[in-house]
């Protein structure tokens, strides 16, 4: 029998190195395939080679450092990034995750299978770390159970879930879910994993996207997409029709986008819901998921990250018995948690509070919320006058888009209601501004809009793991405008993102950046004299006022922000 032409790999390397018979060698493959386990697991447990061998054999043949793995810190072991499933079937502990790579520990450098599976499991490029298969056994026996006690912290305050017992409750009652893909147990566990996952790692999306030959999900986390795991192509039609029946959509309608909800019972007090929305693409139905955790409307006005002189502002002019206060940003800025922020806190029996809302994106009891359906005419305007009926003390509209909308929304801020709303504008200045070209008279927004916030969302530096930039000249600090913060030259601390197991990339969650603008006296009357965003903003300067980007170097200067996220959150 000629070994070359019927053992490949490791089992090949060992009969040739007189360390194991041919005839055992195949039996033993036989044997692994029919009991599915390990092969280097098989040669130690029937103590056919010792570990220490097959390691020094396998390091010698297909050129892998041999790893220590007894000295590795087991708490630098990144949770939750392999299943449970593939670590006890292939024998591998994932080490370290660095960037987009999962550095995995395997006693078999050949079992590219396990590579292979990890690698689709967890969306990242596998690189394999040969250890002793004896001692590998051992952590990771030790790892799962420190997992299986921890797990209720690492959910934070979701319990020990189940992917079967994920109770899906869905909120359309027009549905057509007579399908048998949608339930295939293995793309639901699939489509239920991804769920948790993404509400396990903080992210606001999730996307599920086609295209010709790929399948690709992404999460967008602290802002930035990227990529979780790419399913094969052919999956397409089965994961959108699952999600869809999540939904209560119409799976046989695929020409046109179609929006529905999910609400996943995650344990006995918590529940999550899902934004879901279809859009036609040319190889399928892309789906994006927004995650609408209620707890974020019950975030508290210390978290959100305003500065001490900001937060008196705006709780200030929160408890004003009427007048207008305006949340300004781009789409994904942290907006709707600063208006829901400030509902929270006027949220008590003596008051009537009324939203109009599109969509309404988390419930809160106490509050009157209205989904703006247009449709059927339930416009925001249509939505203001009703409330104006309804004898209200606080109202909320989601956006002022037109000056019919803006009309009435002065006109309730100036009868004796307080009125709390957005405008898409790059600064808050701008913003006073943009109601003047609406076609709001001078005199309302000057005598009426009494606050006025500007924020982004910028990437908190992980503090495990930044690095001080102690590289960077005075004068490009100067430059940068770190000179014009109201904090000395010499307390100025820069720090790089650096990469750790806790955070993969350097940054771990967000924090806002706000500029708040006061409605004075002084910035009236350059309102009714006609003046410009420029004239307000220097006059608010002169006042006091912190731009965006003075906030944001603040930020940075405190060690909180990066000086990259600076710039990317702060360019004109």
């Amino acid at each position: 029998m000629n070994t070359s032409n019927t053992l490949k790999g490791l089992p090949k390397r060992l009969v040739l190195d007189g360390l194991l018979d041919e005839k055992v060698a195949l039996q033993a493959l036989e044997e692994c395939q029919s009991e599915k386990i390990n092969f280097v697991h098989y040669l130690t447990h029937n103590n056919l080679i010792p570990p220490h061998q097959i390691a020094s054999i396998a390091a010698n043949e297909f050129g892998t450092p041999l790893y220590d793995i007894s000295a590795h810190i087991l708490a630098a072991c990144p949770k939750d990034t392999v299943e449970k499933k593939l670590i006890r079937k292939h024998q591998v502990l994932p080490l370290h995750v660095r960037g987009n790579r999962l550095f995995l520990a395997q006693s078999d450098p050949t079992n590219h299978q396990a590579v292979s599976e990890v690698s689709f499991q967890t969306g990242l490029s596998v690189e394999s770390i040969l250890v002793e298969h004896d001692k590998l056994e051992a952590i990771i026996e030790t790892f799962l159970n420190a997992q299986d006690e921890s797990i209720g912290d690492a959910l934070g305050t979701i319990d020990d879930i189940h992917l079967d017992d994920l109770d899906v409750e869905t909120v359309d009652d027009n549905a057509n879910t007579d399908t048998p893909d949608a339930d295939d147990a293995p793309i639901v566990r699939f489509v239920n994993k991804l769920l948790l996952d993404g509400i396990k790692q903080g992210c606001s999306d999730i996307h599920f996207e086609p295209y010709e030959k790929t399948y690709r999900v992404r999460f967008r986390t602290d802002g930035i997409l990227r990529e979780v795991t790419k399913p094969p192509a052919n999956l397409a039609p089965r994961l959108a029709a699952r999600l869809k029946v999540m939904a209560q959509l119409d799976i046989s309608e695929r020409r046109v986008p179609q929006d529905g909800r999910i609400k996943l019972k995650i344990s006995k007090n918590r529940a999550i819901d899902f934004r879901v929305n279809t859009l036609p693409t040319q190889f399928g139905e892309k789906i994006v998921l927004r995650i609408l955790d209620p707890t974020s409307a019950q975030v508290s006005i210390e978290s959100l990250g305003y500065e001490d002189d900001q937060k008196e502002a705006y709780l200030k002019v929160l408890h004003q018995p009427q007048g207008m206060i305006l949340v300004t940003g781009p789409t994904g800025s942290g907006k709707t948690v600063s208006l829901y922020t400030g509902l929270n806190i006027l949220n008590t029996p003596e008051r009537n509070i009324s939203t109009a809302e599109d969509p309404v994106e988390i419930n809160m009891p106490g509050v009157n919320q209205v989904q703006v359906r247009e449709r059927v005419g339930l416009t925001f305007p249509e939505a203001l006058r009703a409330f104006l009926r309804q004898d209200p003390d606080v109202i909320m509209v989601g956006e002022i888009r037109d000056i019919e909308t803006a009309e009435i929304a002065i006109k309730a801020a100036q009868t004796g209601h307080l009125v709390l709303s957005t405008l898409h504008t790059n600064s808050a200045a701008e913003t006073l501004t943009r109601l003047l070209n609406m076609g709001v008279p001078a005199f309302n927004v000057a005598t009426t809009v009494n606050l006025i916030i500007a924020q982004r969302l910028a990437r908190k530096l992980c503090t495990h793991c930044r690095k001080l930039a102690d590289d960077i000249p005075e004068n490009i600090l100067e430059e940068e405008g770190f000179g014009n913060i109201g904090i000395p030259m010499e307390k100025v601390q820069l720090f790089h993102p650096e990469g750790c197991p806790k955070c993969t990339n350097g940054y771990k969650g967000r924090v806002g950046i706000y500029e708040v603008l006061q409605v004075t006296p002084a910035i009236s009357r350059i309102i009714m004299e006609g003046g410009n965003s420029i004239n307000i903003a220097d006059k608010a300067k002169e006042e006091g006022f912190r731009t965006l980007r003075q906030s944001a170097l603040r930020r940075a200067a405190e060690g909180i922000i990066s000086l990259e996220e600076v710039n990317r959150v702060t360019k004109d």
